[in-house]
Parts: structure tokens; C-alpha cells; sequence
């Protein structure tokens, strides 16, 4: 029978949570690195054992650990296994470099312009990371070395670029299965943009957003692009929750369209998609930009099944009152089985699972610190 292993990233630690096939029963393991804020994990896509997580401290920088064997040990690729946190630093491992340079301070570009490596905030399919200050990275040798795909920094409105109120990050990776030179991102706040050539050349995709508190609302850059989600199979159709507003694009970002029809409130952090249904998405709005809480107190999923517009709130087991989390942009991830399994995590420190689509939920584990991501594998 299938499993599922479900990666939660905290503000102190790393959690793995485990179950069959039938999704009832969850075993606990952690926490791993604790203390120290984790804010992605991912799994391998082709080597169901290997874990990536970001590990990252004001104190002692930033490190990509590696598992091999499911999360029970875990090593700093090029710089041996893990130790304490007291004991680990970057040293000759991990090593992220911008044309040449090590990203451990702050350098200037060719306008004089400051940028900052401070974090990992996102991991993509082992061979990607996306960092703040927004850039974009690969590893050819299993998280040991990272190269800058320096085309994305040096586009031509890298000087325009702001920070969102979490930092200048770019947060959303997404790989096109049926074309290896497309890849999207997005940064918050200077908006989405797209590869065609592997990540050699970029060009905004922000045409159609809107957003009122930029001096040119409808600007090339400057959107706050909270999370972009898309489905394998229709990789041209792309959904995003933005700081206010919920959009989708048909033509892989070119252009899009707002989708948030009868939400209670169009502000949020994740989106995510339907591992078998292209056109059924969830969101999690939230009241305000300023109020990071459920509208009402009550924690409601919602759910279009018609790519946009037509949402239906879900309810059944989550807090209907006195709720008063957030969820953040990375804290939600679905699996491949059928019925497909959606996952969610809270500042709360609650994982939620559905087993029906989103039908009905309840917690597999309650009192984690914060969490700040989920991701799931599905195991063979």
C-alpha cells in the first residue's frame, strides 16, 4: 500500500510526519534541527529517500541539509554529517555563488545596487532554490554547490524591486514537465516572471495584475505575488494568490484575469491544485493585509472546482470559531493518491489533512511551532 510522508517546516525545526495509504493514523518524528527555523523541505522526485530542508539562523547563516535515507540522518552535502547547531556552519559546504562570489555578505551589482543573501525560502525538485535577496539557484551535485542563474537579478528591473513585508524573496519555482527550458518564479514584491531558455533569459508576466498602493498600479513590476500554483498536465494554466486578488492565466502568465469571484475576503498566502482535477483549486483567505486571521475567526479552506470565480467554503473539522492563525505561502501541499489528500499548516503550529478532497479534515499533529511550510511525497 501507498504511504505518505508529509515535510513540516518550522520556526524551530523540521517535522516528518507518516501514514499508509488510508491516511488515518500519523507517526511523528522530530523535531530535527531544533531550534533553528526551517523554512522549506522537499523531496526528491526521482529518489523517494532524499530530503532537502533550508536551515537557516540570524547567528549562524544559512545550510542546506540533505537526507538520504528518508530523515533519519542527515548530512551538509559537500561538508559531512550533521551536528549540533552550535557546530555547524557554512564553511566550504553549501556553497552559494553569484558569478564567482560566495553570497555570505553584501555585494553590488553593476548599478550599485545592494542585494543580500540572507535565506533559502524555497527548494524545487533538488536542483533549484530560490533565495532572498530574490534569486535564482541550481546545484549539479546534490546541494553542495549552488550557481546563480544570474540572468533573473540582472533583468533590466532588478533596480525596481521592492521588498514585501517578509523580505525581498523569490518564494514560488514552478518546472514545466513537457518543456525543460520553461521555469516561473515569482518574488514578492516585484511579481512573476518566466524562462524559456533554462533560465538564461527572463521577461516579466505580470500584464492584467492590479495593485492599488504602487505609484503605477498596473507596472511591470512592483506586484506583491504571494504564491503561484500549477497543475502538471496544463502547464500553460497557472493560478495565483496575490496580495489582494486571486488570479489565473491560460497563456502561462502571459496575460491573466481575476478569479475570486465569491470569496469572503481575496487576500491570502497559498494556493495549491488538484492532483487529479486541473480545474480544482484551494485557497485560505485571510481578512486583511493588516489582519493575518481568518475572516470571523473561523478557519474555512475554499475550494473552486471551476478553476475561479464559484467557491465553496469547507469546514467540516477545522475551528468554526475563536481561530485566529494564518497560513502561510508555503504551508500547503497535496498528494497523488485517490482520493487526492490536501495538507495544510498553521502559525498555530496545527498540520491539518483531508482525505476526501478537501471534504472533511482534522489534525495529524497539534502544538508544532509555527509552521512555515508542508510539503508531501507520496511513497510508493
Amino acid at each position: 500500500m501507498s504511504g505518505i510522508r508529509v515535510l513540516a517546516g518550522t520556526r524551530k525545526g523540521a517535522f516528518i510526519l507518516t501514514s499508509d495509504g488510508k491516511r488515518k493514523n500519523w507517526k511523528v518524528e522530530g523535531p530535527h534541527f531544533a531550534g533553528w527555523e526551517i523554512y522549506h523541505m522537499k523531496g526528491s522526485p526521482v529518489d523517494p529517500d532524499r530530503i532537502y530542508a533550508s536551515q537557516t539562523s540570524a547567528w549562524f547563516g544559512q545550510i542546506i541539509q540533505r537526507s538520504d535515507d528518508g530523515g533519519k540522518s542527515w548530512n551538509t552535502p559537500g561538508g559531512g554529517p550533521a551536528t549540533n547547531p552550535q557546530g555547524m556552519s557554512m564553511g566550504e559546504s553549501n556553497k552559494f555563488v553569484y558569478d564567482g562570489v560566495p553570497g555570505t555578505h553584501q555585494w553590488y551589482d553593476g548599478t550599485q545596487h545592494p542585494w543580500e543573501f540572507k535565506r533559502v525560502w524555497h527548494l524545487e525538485n533538488h536542483v533549484y532554490a530560490g533565495v532572498e535577496d530574490a534569486a535564482l539557484f541550481q546545484s549539479k551535485d546534490g546541494g553542495g554547490t549552488w550557481q546563480e542563474l544570474s540572468g533573473l537579478r540582472k533583468h533590466d528591473t532588478g533596480p525596481k524591486w521592492q521588498p514585501g513585508a517578509g523580505g525581498m524573496c523569490l518564494h514560488t519555482i514552478l518546472l514545466d514537465q513537457k518543456n525543460p527550458e520553461r521555469i516561473s518564479v515569482a518574488i514578492s514584491a516585484a511579481g512573476a516572471f518566466r524562462s524559456d531558455d533554462g533560465g538564461q533569459t527572463w521577461k516579466p508576466i505580470n500584464r492584467g495584475l492590479h495593485s492599488q498602493y504602487i505609484p503605477d498600479p498596473l507596472a511591470e513590476v512592483g506586484h506583491c505575488v504571494h504564491r503561484i500554483a500549477m497543475h502538471p498536465s496544463r502547464p500553460n494554466t497557472l493560478f495565483m494568490q496575490k496580495h489582494w486578488d486571486v488570479m489565473r492565466s491560460d497563456d502561462a502568465g502571459d496575460s491573466w484575469r481575476e478569479v475570486s469571484g465569491n470569496l469572503p475576503s481575496d487576500f491570502g498566502f497559498p494556493i495549491d491544485v488538484h492532483a487529479h482535477e486541473p480545474e480544482t483549486i484551494y485557497v485560505v483567505p485571510i481578512k486583511s493585509d493588516s489582519e493575518h486571521f481568518p475572516p470571523d475567526g473561523k478557519l474555512r479552506v475554499y475550494r473552486s472546482r471551476s478553476g475561479g470565480n464559484e467557491w465553496e467554503q469547507l469546514t467540516k473539522g477545522l475551528p468554526q470559531r475563536d481561530c485566529y492563525v494564518n497560513v502561510l505561502r508555503d504551508a500547503m501541499s497535496v498528494d497523488s493518491l485517490d482520493p487526492c489528500g490536501i495538507y495544510f499548516g498553521t502559525t498555530g503550529g496545527q498540520v491539518y489533512a483531508s482525505a476526501d478532497g478537501g471534504d472533511s479534515w482534522k489534525p495529524i499533529v497539534r502544538d508544532l511551532p509555527a509552521v512555515l511550510s508542508v510539503e508531501v511525497q507520496t511513497l510508493k
